[in-house]
């Protein structure tokens, strides 16, 4: 036997483009991966008449924009018809089957995001109108609760505010390996983040979970992230070039990338997405005009069928 049959080729289905050791195959993923990559947020929109129902050219726009972007928009006609079978249905569709029951989710895990103010009061940003930074869902989940997708819907927006902010992990990926690839094994570091435990929920609550930002999914070979731009209750991996790191991403996220798309969803809209990071600007309700921002959210242990790696 020779030595070179002791080494996987780039081709083979053991190697992937997001290995530091595989600069071949990341720069021919990369050149795909960039070709005709959408450049405003209108590019990701999909007009559909029912979510809970798509026709097959509907679904396969949001499959392709999902293959390329990570995420896609959908205008339905639905406008304010408040039925949480809508992202539930949706997800479906698109091989989204195995539900998130988190801790502040509702019984049937479509969690109604709106103004609580015993959620908020507890430290739960999501439910109050204050903004939310960048970060990707359930960074603080342990691995065998790895958020893989979340779809969002609209039922009703805020009177004012309310917008997100998108990123796709694969393209800030990119932007800071081209930069320096030591940013990247910096934050692949089994030991980049951890969060501590939390005790408040008593036997509801979790323990510390550390992780990289950045890994290669064992169950899909896709590239995952996990990141949160809070401050508080944040360990970072102590060393000089972590914290290079920590640095390059938070100048990434708040400079002006032309690949960060901003959306305010409206009523009967959504966003379906593998897990992009995200943020959302504070919003201001107007309940007695009848306007409280209500969005349903359904995370996923799963990726959307038809966008892995290999699908690019």
């Amino acid at each position: 036997m020779t030595a070179a049959s002791h080494t996987a080729p780039a081709s083979s289905p053991s190697a992937s483009p997001f290995d530091l050791d595989q600069p071949a195959l990341y720069a021919r993923w990369r050149e795909a991966k960039l070709r005709d990559y959408p450049r405003r947020v209108e590019d990701l929109v999909v007009e559909v008449a029912d979510p809970r129902a798509l026709t097959g050219a509907e679904h396969a726009e949001i499959v392709r924009l999902c293959r390329k972007a990570n995420m896609a928009v959908y205008a339905s006609r639905l406008g304010a018809t408040a039925d949480k079978d809508i992202p539930r249905r949706l997800g479906e569709q698109l091989g989204l089957i195995r539900l998130d029951h988190n801790l502040l989710a509702d019984e049937d895990a479509v969690t109604s995001l709106q103004v609580v103010a015993e959620k908020g009061g507890r430290g739960y940003i999501p439910y109050t109108n204050r903004r939310l930074l960048w970060h990707t869902d359930g960074y603080y989940n342990a691995p065998e609760r790895r958020i893989r997708a979340f779809v969002l819907h609209c039922v009703s927006p805020a009177a004012s505010g309310g917008e997100n902010a998108l990123l796709d992990p694969e393209i800030a990926y990119i932007q800071l390996r081209d930069q320096n690839p030591e940013l990247i094994r910096a934050l692949m570091d089994p030991q980049a983040m951890t969060i501590p435990a939390n005790t408040e929920d008593g036997a509801d609550g979790r323990s510390a979970q550390s992780g990289p930002v950045f890994a290669v999914d064992p169950e899909t070979g896709c590239l995952h992230m996990r990141y949160t731009a809070r401050t508080r209750s944040i360990v970072w991996n102590a060393d000089e070039a972590t914290r290079a790191a920590v640095a390059a991403l938070e100048r990434l996220l708040t400079g002006d990338s032309p690949y960060v798309f901003r959306h305010r969803l409206g009523a009967g809209e959504g966003l379906v997405n593998n897990n992009v990071l995200h943020n959302r600007t504070e919003f201001a309700d107007a309940v007695d005009k009848g306007l409280a921002r209500l969005i349903y959210r359904a995370r996923y242990y799963d990726r959307i069928r038809g966008t892995g790696t290999q699908d690019t």
